[in-house]
């Protein structure tokens, strides 16, 4: 305790050093934490009587934190709380029947189990595929820019495609996609979309915990509940009929019975020269109706306006979605109630819109607040806003997306997803060697977290856009500590009923954390800087044809 003492009186005389930051208390940041993922907020679930609360409670905050509405116009010309988010919502009714065959002898499947389907995303109403034959399809990759086709034409009308999860070099650590770290190909996502677009009628992705950067009780927890999409004019255009995920040992016994070995194709497929490979004799046999219609949900919007120069804008970004009701785990708990992921960065958000609501005086630019939905589900809040948004993209300053921070104390480093090089980031550096801050790159760049959170639908429209992580080398504990708070998190809590608010977290990390977020989106909001993507950036080039509406 004299260490930790020490260490947080050495923080707080750095941080007086820092400026005029404000002050954050860590126990407001725990209310708002535990009030967020209570039993009663029913885990978030977008179009769910949790949203409706989630909605009306990050409305009474901003409220009362002296936030102005930044949402939808409406019919009076005044601006509301919200920007309504129309979106393809699909549930499985029931239990669905799913089952291999392998040369005529069928094998029933348990939903969660050796298999995951989600509920179909292309507006059909019911699922039935009778004896639809698998092909192994490699990293289900067509990159043509890299030379690189895991297809070769196979004609995959009435068929599902077999694929593996990350990238064809994730093994190697090295080859045509860029080393360990994960590539877009690499996403789930876009394996679907691609599926899509080679005519297949489903695509299963092989889970490995390693690769997807987690275990199978995310899989399942992830896609066997209710899905939500963007409303799309041709939804099938980017989502096959059947989307889901099998288990790998049971891959490995299925190529088995088809006479093929899983491990020297996955070796295959790791080459350019792979060519896909029908399982002979094996077929998949899926019957479910689905529950499917365009809901609307909601995301949350306040706003500072700026004093000489409203229409810039610097936003701040956090997602107040989580998983809602489904599958129990092994304690009879459904409620997915989703603390750290991402009660903190409503915390977070909150606190810092408080604090640039009081700050005198008001910025020169505008600050805006957004809390987005279905996050969980795809990024599809963030992708709605930065497809139709509220305030324009072209002198929007820069995006900082706070999800899951730590809710524990100091650490001496921080993160950020993935490892784009641009300009805010040498900001944010910058701005956090004031708190004896550093920056660790993320350490797993395989994972592809640059693709999982609310930036990347800016980013990759040009915007100069950053999710923060939290660090791992505490203060109290060092990297040993973090590393494996981090690892017990991923493994025990992430997407489970377990990540709920514990009494014992002090949260004096994230207050250090938010007076240098504050302080990075401070400078940009009184300033005339425009921060850009370097100039190897794929990004680059969509922020500069834009150049001529920025000062």
């Amino acid at each position: 305790m004299k260490l930790l003492a020490a260490s947080l009186l050495s923080l707080a005389v750095s941080s007086a050093i820092a400026g005029t930051a404000p002050t954050f208390d860590p126990r407001q940041l725990s209310e708002t934490v535990k009030t967020l993922s209570s039993d009663e907020f029913e885990g978030r679930a977008p179009a769910s009587a949790g949203e409706t609360r989630t909605v009306e409670y990050l409305t009474a905050q901003m409220r009362a934190a002296g936030l102005k509405p930044g949402g939808d116009l409406g019919a009076d010309g005044k601006r509301g709380w919200t920007q309504a988010v129309p979106l393809l919502r699909a549930e499985i009714v029931g239990t669905p029947a799913l089952s291999v065959a392998v040369n005529g002898q069928a094998q029933a499947l348990a939903q969660g189990e050796q298999i995951a389907v989600r509920a179909a995303l292309d507006g059909a109403k019911a699922v039935s595929i009778a004896n639809a034959p698998l092909v192994f399809a490699g990293y289900g990759v067509k990159a043509p820019e890299r030379n690189w086709d895991d297809f070769k034409g196979v004609d995959l009308r009435g068929k599902i495609a077999v694929v593996l999860i990350n990238d064809p070099d994730f093994e190697t650590g090295q080859g045509d996609f860029g080393g360990p770290a994960m590539t877009y190909y690499g996403r789930w996502t876009y394996k679907y979309e691609e599926a899509a677009r080679q005519g297949a009628l489903g695509l299963l992705i092989v889970h490995e915990t390693a690769p997807a950067s987690y275990g199978w009780a995310t899989v399942k927890n992830s896609n066997t509940n209710t899905m939500f999409d963007v409303v799309r004019e041709q939804p099938g255009a980017v989502h096959p009929r059947m989307e889901g995920w099998v288990q790998r040992d049971f891959a490995v016994d299925l190529f088995r019975r088809a006479g093929l070995d899983f491990d020297a194709l996955k070796r295959q497929a790791q080459t350019r020269d792979f060519q896909p490979v029908a399982l002979k004799g094996v077929t998949l046999s899926a019957d479910y109706a689905v529950d499917s219609k365009v809901i609307t949900s909601h995301n949350v919007v306040g706003r500072v306006e700026g004093r000489k120069r409203p229409n810039e804008t610097v936003l701040y970004t956090g997602h107040w979605d989580h998983l809602g009701v489904g599958l129990p785990d092994a304690k009879g708990d459904r409620i997915y109630n989703g603390a750290v992921d991402n009660g903190t960065g409503m915390a977070a958000l909150l606190a810092l819109g408080r604090a640039f609501a009081h700050a005198k005086p008001q910025p020169d630019r505008s600050v805006v607040f957004l809390a987005v939905t279905a996050e969980e589900k795809g990024l599809l809040g963030s992708e709605y806003y930065a497809s139709r948004p509220l305030y324009p993209l072209e002198t929007t300053v820069g995006v900082i997306n706070m999800d899951a921070l730590s809710p524990q104390g100091p650490a001496h480093d921080f993160t950020i997803s993935g490892s784009a090089k641009l300009e805010l980031l040498d900001a944010l550096v910058a701005t956090a060697k004031r708190w004896d801050m550093r920056y660790t790159p993320d350490s797993k760049p395989e994972a592809g977290y640059f693709f999982r959170s609310d930036h990347f639908p800016f980013a990759k429209r040009g915007v100069p856009a950053i999710s923060y992580g939290s660090g791992n080398d505490w203060v109290e504990g060092g990297v040993a500590a973090g590393k494996a708070a981090g690892e017990r998190y991923t493994a025990e809590r992430y997407h489970q009923p377990a990540d709920q608010w514990e009494a014992s977290w002090s949260f004096t990390g994230m207050t250090r954390e938010l007076q240098v977020l504050y302080t990075l989106g401070s400078e940009l909001a009184n300033g005339k800087r425009w921060p850009n993507w370097d100039a190897g950036s794929e990004f680059r080039g969509a922020r500069d044809a834009s150049a001529d509406q920025r000062r």
